[in-house]
């Protein structure tokens, strides 16, 4: 039957469904719970990403892997971290809004203006066309005055994500703040080639948009090639590792890795790995490194993020959910986007 030939059924013909009945009479209806309903971030509504023009933020999942180096699975982080978020939604809707304890702030998810594009295109055998379609998603809400927000995906997609953000705003130079336990500066592997996710920030730098000394990474850790130190300081990279935040504070840390990268850039690009945190707090991904971020110090990471202006696009990478049956990786990586957010709209 077509839907448009229907009738109200028990409602007589009169325009009042009895579902609408229902909803009406029954206030809770209106509060969605955390396991129900379409799993889109905080539960907002769907958007074609070429009508997004109004909005705070957008949404878009990359689901592929297929630039990992050691263990896959972050094709599924993007619907993980959408489920995890719908808890926040359900508190803030039962509720009637929230209170952020931690930064003491009445927060109103009203006031943000989020919808969610779905997933971009992926073409698992085919990184290329992956990358490209990633770049134009991101580039066509950009292009619409509209923060992208990426949900990895492994961290590679944060190149082409950081490219269509760059063209779709036509900034002539964007910073990146990178928070992460590896640097991804790699230009060349004898067995991954140039294009993995060690090589993101390498491709970011020598891109048209930025360069090294608008680069500026947060929570650096474990090993990287002979003469890192040495590369750093003759790149003009900005590296704050995990003994800067052991000795510094992490609030102090990304207040000067966002000052670095901004300086005389028209935006920044946020990038998150998850595996910044230590992996005894958020096991899910494929190269975990011990000694990590505490969940609260990511916490005060994105908070502090918020606050800026300058911020202009985020990501949230390398969740693998089938690496944490928890899914405390997925649940925390929902709360790190939902604070920046928060923070900056809410």
């Amino acid at each position: 039957m077509d839907r448009g030939q229907g009738t109200s059924g028990a409602a007589g013909g009169q325009g009042t469904s009895r579902a609408a009945a229902f909803r009406e009479s029954n206030p809770g209806s209106a509060v969605e719970l955390p396991y129900a309903g379409f799993d889109t971030f905080l539960k907002r509504e769907i958007a074609d990403v070429e009508e997004v023009a109004g909005a705070d933020a957008a949404v878009l999942g990359a689901p592929y892997d297929g630039a990992v180096s050691n263990r896959p699975g972050t094709r599924y982080g993007p619907r993980a971290l959408r489920r995890a978020s719908g808890w926040l939604a359900y508190l803030s809707g039962y509720k009637g809004g929230l209170t952020n304890v931690r930064t003491g702030r009445e927060v109103d998810f009203g006031a943000l203006d989020l919808v969610d594009c779905g997933d971009v295109p992926v073409f698992p055998m085919d990184r290329e066309t992956t990358a490209e379609s990633i770049s134009a998603h991101v580039a066509t809400v950009a292009d619409q005055g509209v923060m992208p927000v990426l949900l990895g995906g492994d961290h590679y997609c944060t190149f082409p994500s950081f490219r269509g953000f760059a063209e779709g705003s036509d900034h002539d130079t964007v910073g990146l703040v990178q928070i992460d336990a590896h640097t991804d500066t790699v230009a060349e592997s004898a067995v991954l080639g140039e294009h993995f996710h060690g090589s993101s920030t390498h491709h970011i730098a020598e891109s048209p948009h930025t360069d090294y000394e608008h680069v500026s990474q947060v929570g650096i850790r474990g090993y990287e090639s002979p003469g890192f130190f040495e590369f750093a300081e003759e790149s003009g990279l900005s590296l704050f590792t995990v003994r800067d935040v052991e000795r510094e504070g992490i609030e102090a840390v990304v207040e000067a890795a966002v000052a670095d990268a901004a300086a005389d850039a028209d935006a920044v690009y946020v990038t998150f790995d998850i595996d910044s945190v230590d992996p005894s707090v958020a096991p899910g991904t494929g190269t975990p490194e011990p000694g990590g971020l505490s969940a609260s110090q990511a916490l005060t990471v994105m908070e502090t993020l918020g606050r800026h202006g300058s911020v202009g696009a985020v990501d949230l990478m390398e969740v693998s959910p089938p690496l944490d049956p928890t899914d405390n990786t997925s649940r925390l990586g929902a709360y790190l986007l939902t604070t920046l957010l928060e923070q900056r709209f809410a």
